[in-house]
């Protein structure tokens, strides 16, 4: 009988940073799988490339950006004709599951469970329970940088921890809680949340193959990574930012080295993969959020579009009815600059009938900074905008494959990662 596989995706994670943990006698569970043997993974050569929706959708195809061409986030729903590990490991009958799989498309058909990430508009298989955890988590995550919850959500959630959390497992969130306004802790509480989900399912329904895919540690290296003991680099956050002597990257790894061991109680073949990794970032830069991309727009007077969806972090969608409202809507946003500075407000990816934009611009803003584009000035931006983060992390393609069971070091593409999760299911 085939082997029951577990791809763990811990996105972006440093292993060079891991390795100097393990030096300090921490993550045990991370030392016994890079002592069984490692890959670096390579990617894309273009930076622009560098992003983990376009890096995870090499992972479930098997293709590189030239061949799969999803450039978005969220795009993958709109490519049928792409198909997916998952789907088609469904079509050999083995049993697939997923928990926040990474710009994946839910085609399957039998899935007792798949809760989509927190930005691709697909749909959640399983409980009614499970729907209302996910939905719970994808207005948290979306509304994360205004620090909004519904209390519709935070009923869900409290329901999410009661069903799927043990209760050996209520002192770690109890740790946690304690240090809810520490940095990078809220992240942190919603992944040990998917991966106890992840767990209670898997043992329930046992699938073949199945996908847990945790982000919280690339929002801490993105937003933290001059805290870590492992840096060397000379920059520093601010005091009021991230405290010093606070270590957010040495918290979250010692959290999957707990859930590292969890899932090597199955006895399942479990892949860790990263896809690509960071590095720190060598200047100064702000992130900055729209606060209501809709009342925004309005502002500006755009007004012809279908939808505005939220991204991740600076990110946003806006869809239209014609292409000559998305090229209007284009040459629109990107005419805003700062008044004083000059530089620009949002990049803009005109996809016909769709615009994917990033605020981009990098300092600090004042109660006083203004926009404009020579005709409309937006006084006083920063109400428009929340605080997202100094960005302390930038993207490298290089990435890493480990598992728990002895592999031999090497470097390959990751489109090949692909075949050896598809061979290891089918074998």
């Amino acid at each position: 009988m085939p082997q029951k596989v577990i791809l763990l995706g811990l996105n972006e994670i440093n292993f060079e940073f891991v390795n100097y943990y393990c030096n300090q006698g921490l993550l045990p569970n991370f030392k016994k799988y890079i002592d069984r043997g490692w890959s670096m993974t390579t990617s894309e050569s273009e930076y622009r490339l560098f992003e983990p929706w376009i890096q995870w959708v090499t992972v479930y195809t098997g293709k590189s950006y030239a061949d799969h061409q999803v450039f978005r986030l969220g795009d993958i729903t709109d490519r049928k004709d792409l198909s997916q590990i998952f789907e088609e490991l469904e079509a050999e009958n083995l049993t697939v599951a997923a928990v926040s799989p990474f710009n994946a498309d839910n085609r399957l058909k039998k899935s007792p469970f798949f809760v989509p990430d927190p930005w691709t508009n697909t749909h959640t298989s399983g409980s009614e329970l499970l729907q209302e955890l996910s939905a719970a988590i994808k207005q948290a995550v979306n509304d994360n940088a205004q620090s909004k919850m519904s209390l519709a959500s935070v009923i869900s959630i409290l329901r999410g921890f009661l069903r799927y959390v043990p209760l050996r497992r209520y002192s770690s969130y109890v740790a946690l809680l304690a240090a809810i306004r520490k940095p990078g802790v809220k992240a942190m509480v919603l992944d040990n949340l998917l991966a106890d989900a992840f767990v209670a399912q898997w043992k329930k329904f046992k699938p073949d193959f199945s996908n847990l895919f945790l982000n919280a540690g690339a929002h801490i290296q993105h937003h933290y990574l001059f805290n870590s003991a492992a840096y060397k680099g000379s920059i520093t956050n601010p005091e009021w930012y991230c405290p010093a002597g606070y270590d957010p990257v040495r918290k979250v790894l010692e959290q999957y080295d707990s859930i590292l061991a969890a899932l090597d109680e199955f006895g399942a073949t479990v892949f860790l993969a990263t896809a690509l990794h960071q590095r720190p970032h060598e200047k100064v830069t702000y992130y900055w959020r729209l606060k209501n991309h809709a009342e925004f727009a309005k502002k500006i007077g755009l007004t012809r579009y279908t939808q505005i969806l939220p991204r991740m972090s600076r990110d946003f969608l806006i869809a239209f009815e014609t292409s000559a409202e998305a090229d209007a809507a284009a040459q629109l946003l990107q005419s805003f600059s700062m008044k004083g500075d000059n530089q620009q407000i949002f990049e803009v990816d005109n996809r016909g009938n769709s615009l994917f934009v990033e605020l981009v611009y990098p300092e600090n803003l004042t109660d006083e900074s203004t926009i404009t584009n020579g005709t409309i000035d937006i006084e006083h931006f920063k109400q428009d905008v929340a605080f997202v983060a100094i960005k302390n992390g930038e993207h490298d393609g290089n990435g890493y494959l480990l598992c728990n069971q002895p592999m031999t070091n090497g470097t390959k593409p990751l489109s090949e990662v692909y075949n050896i999760l598809k061979r290891s299911c089918l074998n």
